[in-house]
């Protein structure tokens, strides 16, 4: 009875905003049979760092962020920014 543990990359989608999200599948095999599963999922917002990112993600993120996606982005935050702080300066007080 040998076990042995795999970690995949099984899913990495890039949404309209640039976001890359991935998942990762943890199998559990016995004699190249698998006998358990678990996933982590994570997401990468264009720019961030990619230090310790499996190698295929790391491909798809410099394909997806262009530096036209890369300033949408950060006008996007800029402006969402802008949004709260606005919001939060005048918002009424008790």
């Amino acid at each position: 009875m040998a076990l042995s543990k795999e970690t995949v990359v099984d899913q990495i989608t890039v949404t309209e905003n640039g976001t890359v999200l991935y998942r990762e599948a943890t199998r559990i095999m016995e004699d190249g049979v698998q006998i358990s599963q678990t996933y982590h999922r994570s997401s990468l917002v264009p720019e961030a760092d990619l230090t310790s990112v499996p190698a295929n993600v790391v491909a798809i993120c410099n394909v997806a962020w262009t530096p036209e996606v890369i300033a949408a982005y950060q006008a996007q935050q800029a402006a969402q920014q802008a949004q709260l702080v606005a919001q939060t300066t005048t918002a009424p007080t008790a």
